[in-house]
């Protein structure tokens, strides 16, 4: 089913865009006729945001590789404007309502000005509908934290960086990622262009100011300043970005035999480095303990347990009896919630109590 153009109240900078898109529509119907499935305005002509040299952003959504024949990049002399004529497919789309980032102007915000088969939209609204449900929900958390990991990695390779055009390169990459992930983890997309950043991170009413840390960062003349800058940013979106997370109380069931796994790994091991003197062991086993308390804690309703902190490269005797101790503050959890430890006095006594005891009750 064909359909005209369809009227809108855009105002377009200049007539040679609505010829653009009547262009589009007559290319389809003669290279790939069952491809194009509607085309929309987005960005500044379709917010009026719009100024003299304003290019045009469009949704051309297609149902096909073919309908990539359309696509195509022009400069028009005559004003100096370039145009990219670019195709955007429904796995493409589909992607962007996972909201795996905030720029999604394009799928929320389009306006529709041709449709070839209604049915286009009824799947568009659908998309709409499922990003937003994820902009509403919990599930906004994950999407940020993910972007947020990105920009841990290149703030990595800004550290690393040994050259001003590497570091900024990395800087930027990583305050794309950050700005990205305030804007996912509030719910929010960006509606209009780069211009207008800040106007819209305002309005997410943050406790403090990103335009000042970022600027620093731009700003910046060496890579030593982009790195101290970068940090600050960084530990401060880093911060603000702690969801709070609903624990699980502790009981027999989802704790049994986690402490006897802390025993059965590390606690002779500690004790082993000791005596050897072996540094590296001694610090290993210990950030493992640290590292399995810290899972255990990120799930469960639990008093945090620092060993880290007490770790002494000259006194490995010292380690392992910080280890021991935040095993017995540990074996108190069991202790707390009416879970025994499984000890026997001998391997016969284990195998015993092993061959004849119920699998539901171990």
């Amino acid at each position: 089913m064909h359909h005209e153009q369809l009227q809108t109240d855009i105002h377009f900078t200049n007539p040679d865009q609505e010829k653009i898109i009547g262009a589009i529509i007559r290319k389809a119907e003669q290279v790939c006729p069952d491809s194009l499935a509607l085309i929309g305005i987005y960005g500044s002509v379709a917010t009026g945001d719009t100024h003299e040299k304003s290019d045009l952003d469009l949704l051309i959504l297609i149902n096909d590789a073919d309908g990539i024949k359309v696509s195509d990049a022009f400069l028009q002399q005559d004003c100096g404007i370039g145009y990219d004529i670019y195709c955007t497919s429904w796995d493409m789309l589909t992607e962007d309502a996972r909201c795996p980032h905030p720029h999604l102007a394009k799928l929320f915000d389009s306006r529709i000005v041709y449709v070839k088969d209604p049915v286009a939209c009824i799947r568009l609204d659908a998309l709409k509908k499922q990003a937003s449900a994820i902009l509403a929900s919990e599930e906004r958390y994950a999407c940020a934290d993910k972007l947020l990991r990105q920009a841990k990695e290149m703030y990595a390779d800004c550290c690393l960086a040994d050259s001003l055009s590497a570091a900024r390169i990395a800087a930027g990459c990583c305050i794309q990622l950050l700005l990205d992930a305030v804007m996912l983890y509030h719910g929010a997309y960006f509606r209009r262009g780069t211009k207008r950043t800040f106007e819209e991170l305002e309005q997410l009413h943050l406790p403090f100011s990103l335009e000042e840390p970022v600027t620093a960062v731009i700003c910046a003349a060496s890579v030593m300043d982009i790195q101290s800058h970068l940090t600050l940013l960084l530990r401060l979106v880093n911060n603000h970005l702690q969801h709070p997370k609903e624990k699980m109380t502790p009981t027999p069931e989802n704790l049994r035999g986690t402490y006897e796994e802390m025993y059965s790994n590390w606690k002779n091991k500690m004790t082993e480095a000791a005596h050897r003197g072996d540094v590296f062991s001694s610090f290993m086993n210990l950030l493992s303990l640290q590292m399995m308390l810290g899972e255990l804690e990120t799930e469960f309703a639990l008093e945090p347990i620092d060993v880290m902190q007490q770790f002494d490269p000259d006194n490995l005797s010292g380690n392992a009896v910080c280890f021991d101790r935040a095993l017995q503050k540990y074996r108190s959890v069991y202790e707390k919630i009416g879970l025994p430890v499984r000890e026997f006095a001998d391997m016969d006594t284990f195998i015993h109590a092993y061959l004849h005891s119920d699998p539901r009750s171990t």
